[in-house]
């Protein structure tokens, strides 16, 4: 079956989580991805524990449906055999500082020189322009600056920032529809353009409801722990064992809550009638709310408000995540085959295609394990091949194609 980005070929020269995560996304749905790495690879080849077989955890998981070609972009060689990819690639994906594609003399302006129909696709902390552009970017400082730290944890507590790295995940993620976006447009004039991406952006663009509402109001939120700024009651209560969540979203379903609570005195209480009143009285709200939920156990909280039709559910870690059924039916788990490792998990695909759906066909690929193999395709002799291993233009892990130059 084909895959919606058969025939499309990305050269990958980022490291780390954001980049890594888009063009492994882009190599799920079909794209030939040729993962660039210098000769000591992808910084996160080295990041752990954990390791598996010597082989990094945090690398494994946004490195599958790519083959490794090592190259020394620092080196005219190097440049050159890039150079000869690039004539036959349709994307270009760098997260590099902006200024180091320049640096290597593969700057925007070359490459379009180069094939006119290229995309470049870059992700960084703060983006291609502006007066913070050559600073260095991470998750972490983004969630800071674009103020996610602000809104989550508790009011009068120390910052939190989220436990995933969403400013990354993110920024790669809209990387992706710029992308598809280029495409699009190419089909229609024929060239190619520049995607440009940044953390700080992905972080404001995310504000949503929060930014207008400052923008409108000049007031700042404050972090409310697991409650909702908009919504009462929505947020996670303490149940008999543990912790469960409820999303009651309208005074419809607060209705049937208060009912099936034995609450129905609160249904047209003055202070809790509508949303706009629970959310001006919610301290108050919560208290009496959560008295009620520590009778029970989370299971049995949730049963009851699932009868109702009511949005609630448990708040899993990963064991009990990956335990659960649901999980398993959307295949959110795979497994495929890897050379040291033996039987690799890996999380599945999110995006669900009914017609041509996306596949996780090779592992996350050993240091250079694919460097031969994409130098004879451009052209390259087994002896030149040795030459530039030999001269540390390019290496390669695999001993089998070590025997086949030796």
């Amino acid at each position: 079956m084909t895959k919606p980005l058969e025939g499309i070929r990305v050269l990958d020269l980022t490291r780390i989580l954001s980049g890594p995560y888009c063009t492994m996304l882009l190599g799920d749905m079909g794209a030939d991805i040729i993962k660039i790495e210098s000769t000591e690879g992808d910084d996160t080849r080295k990041w752990g524990p954990p390791f598996l077989e010597n082989e990094s955890a945090y690398y494994l998981s946004v490195n599958r449906n790519k083959r490794s070609l090592v190259l020394n972009l620092k080196s005219p060689e190097g440049k050159e055999i890039f150079i000869k990819l690039l004539k036959n690639a349709d994307v270009v994906v760098e997260n590099f500082r902006p200024g180091q594609m320049e640096k290597f003399g593969l700057g925007y302006e070359v490459l379009k020189e180069v094939n006119p129909k290229v995309i470049l696709a870059s992700i960084s902390g703060f983006g291609q322009t502006g007066r913070y552009s050559k600073k260095p970017g991470y998750d972490v400082i983004a969630q800071g600056m674009g103020g996610l730290m602000s809104v989550t944890g508790e009011d009068g507590r120390a910052p939190v920032k989220a436990g995933f790295s969403v400013a990354d995940i993110g920024s790669g993620m809209w990387a992706i529809i710029g992308i598809l976006l280029a495409l699009n447009s190419r089909n229609q004039t024929g060239k190619g353009q520049w995607v440009d991406a940044s953390l700080l952006d992905t972080m404001i663009s995310w504000q949503t409801f929060l930014a207008t509402g400052f923008l409108a109001t000049g007031e700042n939120p404050k972090p409310l722990g697991n409650a909702h700024q908009s919504i009462v009651p929505y947020q996670a209560f303490e149940s008999a064992d543990g912790y469960f969540n409820i999303g009651v979203g309208n005074d419809s379903l607060w209705e049937k809550m208060c009912s099936f609570l034995n609450l129905k005195h609160l249904i047209n209480h003055p202070n809790y009638k509508t949303n706009n009143d629970r959310v001006r009285n919610r301290t108050e709200l919560i208290a009496i709310l959560q008295e009620k939920f520590k009778s029970k156990t989370s299971k049995e909280w949730i049963d009851i408000f699932e009868s109702h039709g009511i949005p609630a559910g448990p708040i899993y870690n990963l064991e009990e995540l990956y335990q659960d059924e649901h999980v398993h039916d959307r295949e959110m788990v795979q497994s495929v085959p890897h050379p040291t490792i033996g039987d690799l998990k890996l999380t599945g695909i999110p995006i669900k295609l009914s017609d041509t759906p996306g596949e996780i066909t090779s592992p996350p690929p050993l240091l250079g394990q694919h460097s031969t193999e994409i130098l004879e395709e451009i052209g390259y002799t087994l002896d030149e091949i040795e030459r530039l291993y030999r001269n540390n233009v390019s290496s390669t892990t695999q001993p089998q194609y070590k025997k086949q130059i030796s």
